[in-house]
């Protein structure tokens, strides 16, 4: 256990950071399952632009790597393209 006030400071803030990153991380995965399992190409391009914008906003935040984003995002618009 720590015995420093910042030592407890930092326990603290590693925590919430933890659980922020699980979070979205888990978000980024139930939006990518929803952009796969869409029937319609329009429903498709809809969450897709969803699932983009929370994957940038969570790369401005550190959450998550650029390249990793954009493997995401270049991953799912081939998807949606290759719909009818």
């Amino acid at each position: 256990m720590a015995n420093h006030k910042s030592a407890k400071k930092r326990i603290k803030t590693s925590e919430k950071r933890r659980v922020m990153n699980k979070a979205a991380a888990s978000k980024i995965k139930t939006l990518i399952k929803k952009v796969q399992t869409a029937k319609e190409k329009e429903t498709a391009a809809v969450l897709l632009k969803d699932a983009v914008s929370y994957i940038d906003k969570n790369v401005s935040k550190g959450r998550l790597h650029k390249n990793t984003a954009a493997r995401k995002k270049s991953s799912l618009t081939k998807f949606v393209n290759g719909l009818k």
